[in-house]
Order: C-alpha cells, then structure tokens, then sequence
C-alpha cells in the first residue's frame, strides 16, 4: 500500500511541475530599442530556454535559441516561435500547438533579453 501513495505523489509532482507557463511579455511597440545582442532566460516547470536577441535600429533583427531543454514535442517550437517573433516584432505570438509551455518560455526569455535593451 505504501508504494501506490508513493506512485500516486509522483504523479501528483510531476502534473503540478507541468502547468503551462504564464506569459510575462508586454507591447514594447513604440518604444525605443537600444542596438545590440541580448541575452534572456526562462525556466517553468521542466521547460527551459536560453535566448540572444539581436536589435538593430530599434528592431528586432534576429531571436537565437541558444539552449532550450523540453520533450520531444516541445522541439516543434524550436525554428517557428523565434521566427513569428523576428516576423511580429513582439514576444506575444502564437503557441505552437502540442508545444505550447515550450512556446511560452523561448517568448518569456525572449521577453527577458528585450528587457534589457529598454531605453
């Protein structure tokens, strides 16, 4: 009996450390970029990512993904979310379906290096 608690508590860890990440990002249009390479991190639950931000002419010229750790689902977002960034010129884009935690956090890092060339 004690092992079915046991399994029942790790399932019930593992669920909670699965909750869909809460986007962090905000409209940063009309306001002034600063040129230069940034970089932003975010981590929810299992979902890491680690992101360089490139901004030319107070534009985003490029969004790298440096690392991100997920599931094999997850990697859907890999090329398709710092695309819709770069294309939308913002953090808030749409998820990838069947990736959507791993969506949210490259937008969140990505939110986080933005951050950082506020003027």
């Amino acid at each position: 009996m004690p092992y079915i608690r046991f399994g029942l508590l790790g399932i019930v860890l593992l669920l909670a450390g699965c909750q869909t990440a809460p986007m962090i990002g905000d409209d940063f249009e009309g306001r002034q970029l600063k040129d230069g390479v940034y970089k932003g991190s975010y981590t929810k639950g299992p979902n890491s990512a680690v992101v360089k931000v490139t901004v030319v002419d107070s534009r985003i010229e490029d969004v790298e993904l440096v690392r991100h750790f997920s599931s094999w689902k997850g990697s859907k977002a890999n090329k398709v979310i710092p695309e819709r960034i770069k294309a939308q010129q913002s953090t808030r884009v749409d998820a990838v379906s069947g990736a959507t935690n791993s969506s949210i956090v490259i937008m969140n890092a990505a939110q986080k290096a933005i951050e950082q060339a506020y003027e």
